[in-house]
């Protein structure tokens, strides 16, 4: 049997999201100034429905593009105190959590920082709104990492698939997500999470691989780097979406998901690395080499990976509209401006 607190906390939770759609809303985006938070908040800013805070570590970090379209809002998520101050001064009706640790490789050198920043930055989000019994809807973007080691059997992986994962970022992302779960189920906490598969777009950090393989070859065609690509393991089987068409899934879930339910987000197509790599040397001018480096390489790496988002499909309507080769193209002109860039101001 229900509490009359749980029953209370559901009937306001419905209540203030119906309110929230009507009118605008309220919304925090934590790691606003990462590679998916700037892509998100262009696009809620483009709906123009929304009052948009960024969550920051420290003042002044808000992306340049966003600087006056966005209040900014500073806490370290692993300080339990700065975050819920943070959040009492946003008043979010909705917050997206993206602020964590997401590279893999940095997971295996520092796995502790890794499972600290993205598991307890999320809980103490939670215990924030539990303390001051706010009615705000929580998007928890976890990822396909925690799927981890994937069978013949698995395939395409929907949301039914073991969790096995195969590094600690995964681990550290699994946790999150079970985390978000209990909250739900135990404080009816708005929660509804999200595994999104490999999504890649302009502004994407270089440590990523089409972006790594986009600066250099920038690079090379200013002459500022010999012309060799260092790569890793091209044989890999990834599926891929462009981060605008992510970003565009978490705003149909955040409106339209069931409270406590998970939904994976990708395109249900699987393309080799070598594929991606060859596209990008094709649409350079100059002639490339290509050189394995080892460092690149990871401990365990899964060698196919597909997405069955049959689950957010049918409850949202999304499918992704952005061609891959669109996103590679504008990835490569993004690298290239960025050359440009620093050889002007150097």
């Amino acid at each position: 049997m229900k509490t009359s607190w749980e029953i209370f906390t559901k009937a306001f939770i419905e209540t203030a999201r119906r309110s929230a759609i009507v009118g605008a809303m309220r919304v925090l985006i934590t790691g606003i100034n990462g590679f998916v938070g700037g892509h998100l908040a262009d696009h809620l800013l483009a709906q123009g429905q929304h009052d948009l805070w960024g969550l920051t570590r420290s003042a002044g970090r808000l992306p340049p593009f966003l600087v006056g379209r966005v209040h900014e809002v500073v806490a370290d998520l692993s300080d339990p105190e700065a975050t819920l101050k943070a959040i009492v001064a946003a008043q979010p009706a909705v917050i997206y959590h993206l602020a964590g640790q997401p590279f893999v490789p940095e997971s295996f050198r520092d796995p502790a920082a890794t499972l600290s920043a993205n598991i307890l930055g999320a809980l103490h989000i939670f215990l924030a709104l539990i303390e001051h019994r706010m009615a705000t809807r929580v998007l928890v973007v976890g990822t396909n990492e925690e799927y981890g080691t994937i069978r013949a059997a698995d395939l395409p992986i929907n949301e039914d698939t073991p969790l096995r994962p195969a590094n600690p970022y995964g681990v550290s992302k699994a946790a999150q997500s079970l985390l978000a779960q209990q909250y739900h189920l135990s404080h009816i906490l708005d929660v509804v999470r999200v595994r999104p598969f490999t999504h890649i777009g302009p502004r994407q950090n270089e440590r990523f691989v089409t972006a790594a393989f986009a600066r250099q070859i920038a690079r090379i065609e200013r002459g500022l780097q010999p012309p060799l690509v260092q790569v890793g393991n091209l044989s890999a089987r990834r599926d891929f979406t462009d981060v605008r068409d992510m970003v565009r899934a978490y705003t149909l879930l955040a409106e339209h998901g069931e409270a406590g339910a998970v939904y994976n987000a990708g395109s249900g197509q699987a393309v080799m690395v070598r594929e991606l790599l060859d596209y990008l040397l094709e649409a350079s001018d100059v002639p490339v080499e290509q050189r394995l480096n080892p460092e690149l390489m990871r401990p365990i790496d899964v060698p196919l990976v597909v997405c069955d988002a049959t689950r957010l499909r049918e409850r949202t309507g999304w499918v992704p509209q952005i061609p891959l080769r669109q996103t590679l193209g504008d990835i490569l002109d993004y690298w290239r401006a960025e050359v440009a860039r620093e050889l002007t101001s150097a």
